[in-house]
C-alpha cells in the first residue's frame, strides 16, 4: 500500500517512512532512517528508493531489499509505461485537477510533520541548529543538484569540531564485496562500447542500446533526485539528436503526469524510453520502459550494495562517527527547505493550502491513522469536490 500511496516525492516519502517504518512497524528506529537517508543523500540516484532498499536490507538482507525495490518502483513504473501509450488521449489536466487537487497541500502536511519530528531527535543544541538553519537557506537560495550532497559533506566536516563523541566498543566488522564495484564499472565501460558500436554501424535497433547507455550513465552521476534528470534528458533527448526522440512538449507533459503518481520521481525515466521507443511499435515501446527503468536504478542499485556495507565499517572511526550527528541535522534543513519551496509553489491558494496542511499534520500527529489511509482520503475528498 505504502508503493501506491506514495505521492508527493522524496521529503514527502520519508516523511511516509517514518510514520509507516520507524512508529508504526518498528522496522527501523527514527535515529537509523535518518541515518540511511542522509547516507543515500550523499549517493547519485533516488534517494527514498535507496533509503527503502535499505530498510528492507536491515530487516532480510539482499533478498528482501530486492524484492522490496521491486515492489516500490512497479506501481510507478506501470502507471508511466502506460501514459506512454495514453499520451494523446489521457486528459492529465482534469485528473490533476480533480482526483489529485488536495495532494500538494497534503504533501505540506506531511513535510512538517517529518521535520518536526526529525527536530526533535537531531536538534538538540546551537551547533545542530546553525547547521539545521544553513541547510534551509542553501537548499532555497542555491539552484543546483549538487547542493545537497554539499550541504551533507560540510555539515559532517562542522560537527567533527567537537571531541565529546566517540564510537562504541565492538562495534560490527561488514564485508565489504568489491565484486560489486567491479560489476557497476564493467557495465558502464560495456554500455558506453556498445551503445558506440551500434551507431557506428547502424543497427536496425540501435536506439534501444543507446537508450540503456544513457539511463546508466543517468543513474551512476545523477545527485539532486528526479527533477535533476529533466534538463539532462532534454539535452540528451530533445536538443542533441538531428531527430529528436521525443519532443519538449511530450517529455513536459511526463513531468505532469509525473506529479499525478505515486512513488519515485526517477520513474519519468520509464515514460521517456517507452516514447523514445515508440516508433518501432508496441513490442518495442513495452522494451523501451523496461530498459530505461532498469538502466536507471541498476547503478544507484549496485553503488549502494557495494558502499553501505563500507560506510558501515568507515563510521566505527571518530571522524565519521561524529559526523553522523551533522549530518542528521542537514537533512532536518532539507526537509523543512522542500516545505517552503512547495508552500511557494502554492502561493495562490494559501488559505486552503494551509487548511489542509494544518489538518494533515494533525491527523499525523495526534492519531494513529495509517499515512495511505489519509493520502486515499484527501484523494477521494478532491474528487468528491469537483463532482
Amino acid at each position: 500500500m505504502y508503493a501506491c500511496t506514495a505521492f508527493g516525492g522524496p521529503q514527502v516519502h520519508i516523511a511516509m517512512m517514518v510514520k509507516t517504518f520507524a512508529q508504526k512497524r518498528k522496522d527501523v528506529t527514527e535515529e537509523e532512517l535518518m541515518e540511511y537517508n542522509a547516507f543515500c543523500q550523499i549517493l547519485p540516484g533516488p534517494s527514498s528508493s535507496q533509503t527503502v532498499f535499505l530498510i528492507a536490507y536491515r530487516r532480510g538482507g539482499v533478498p528482501l531489499a530486492l524484492l522490496t525495490l521491486l515492489i516500490w518502483i512497479l506501481p510507478a513504473t506501470i502507471l508511466m509505461a502506460a501514459f506512454s501509450f495514453l499520451l494523446l488521449s489521457l486528459d492529465t489536466n482534469k485528473l490533476q485537477k480533480e482526483i489529485f487537487s488536495f495532494v500538494p497541500p497534503m504533501s505540506l502536511g506531511f513535510i512538517v510533520y517529518a521535520a518536526i519530528r526529525m527536530m526533535q531527535k537531531s536538534v538538540k543544541h546551537i551547533a545542530t541548529w546553525c547547521i539545521m538553519l544553513g541547510s534551509i537557506a542553501a537548499t532555497i537560495f542555491i539552484k543546483s543538484p549538487w547542493v545537497f550532497p554539499a550541504i551533507i559533506i560540510a555539515s559532517g566536516i562542522i560537527s567533527n569540531f567537537s571531541d565529546k563523541r566517540i564510537p562504541g566498543e565492538n562495534l560490527t566488522h561488514f564485508k565489504v564485496n568489491w565484486n560489486l564495484l567491479w560489476l557497476f564499472l564493467s557495465l558502464f565501460a560495456f554500455a558506453g562500447i556498445v551503445s558506440e558500436w551500434a551507431r557506428l554501424n547502424h543497427w536496425e535497433h540501435r536506439r534501444i542500446f543507446n537508450l540503456f547507455e544513457n539511463f546508466y550513465r543517468f543513474g551512476s552521476i545523477v545527485f539532486g533526485g528526479g527533477q535533476a534528470l529533466i534538463p539532462m534528458m532534454l539535452y540528451q533527448f530533445v536538443t542533441r539528436p538531428q531527430s529528436p526522440w521525443i519532443n519538449q512538449g511530450q517529455l513536459l507533459t511526463g513531468y505532469g503526469m509525473l506529479q499525478a503518481i505515486p512513488g519515485p520521481v526517477f520513474s519519468i525515466c520509464t515514460f521517456v524510453g517507452g516514447i523514445a521507443m515508440s516508433s518501432y511499435g508496441p513490442l518495442w515501446q513495452i522494451a523501451g520502459c523496461l530498459t530505461a527503468t532498469i538502466g536507471v536504478f541498476l547503478p544507484s542499485t549496485l553503488l549502494l550494495l557495494f558502499l553501505f556495507p563500507l560506510y558501515q565499517n568507515l563510521r566505527n572511526y571518530v571522524v565519521i562517527f561524529r559526523s553522523i550527528e551533522g549530518i542528521n541535522a542537514a537533512i532536518v534543513g532539507i526537509v523543512w527547505a522542500s516545505g517552503c519551496l512547495l508552500f511557494h509553489s502554492s502561493i495562490q491558494m494559501e488559505i486552503i493550502t494551509l487548511v489542509i496542511a494544518g489538518l494533515t499534520f494533525s491527523i499525523l500527529y495526534f492519531t494513529k491513522i495509517p499515512a495511505p489511509f489519509i493520502v486515499i482520503g484527501w484523494m477521494l475528498l478532491g474528487w468528491a469536490v469537483h463532482q
